[in-house]
């Protein structure tokens, strides 16, 4: 399970997934998006206390997988085992996050206008 830690915050109407790790517990995880990086995606997910809640920023990375002839059928999780992959997957999140913070700025002066 990857980690990485992010003051990005979660928008309450996001999608959630349930996450069964592996001593059995469940956590629900907010969906904070799906990245491809060198043609396999990743998916990041931010942990919610019971309350809905991430106070500490901390984000989990996954590979990801869905099979094409089943949209139906449950996406499949793995783990990031090798450090370079791992590493690669979370500079395209900082990457990501730092998009996500220009459009944010954008958007704030086009609504100051």
């Amino acid at each position: 399970m990857g980690k990485n830690n992010t003051d990005n915050g979660y928008d309450a109407e996001e999608m959630t997934v349930e996450l069964e790790l592996d001593d059995g517990t469940c956590v629900d995880c907010a969906i904070v998006t799906i990245l491809t990086v060198s043609g396999q995606d990743y998916i990041v997910l931010l942990p919610l206390d019971e309350n809905g809640e991430n106070s500490d920023g901390e984000v989990w990375f996954y590979r990801y997988s869905e099979n094409p002839d089943d949209p139906n059928e449950e996406p499949e999780l793995g783990y990031i085992d090798d450090d370079e992959e791992y590493e690669a997957v979370a500079d395209a999140f900082d990457e990501y996050l730092d998009a996500s913070e220009f459009d944010e700025l954008v958007d704030d002066q086009d609504s100051e206008k």
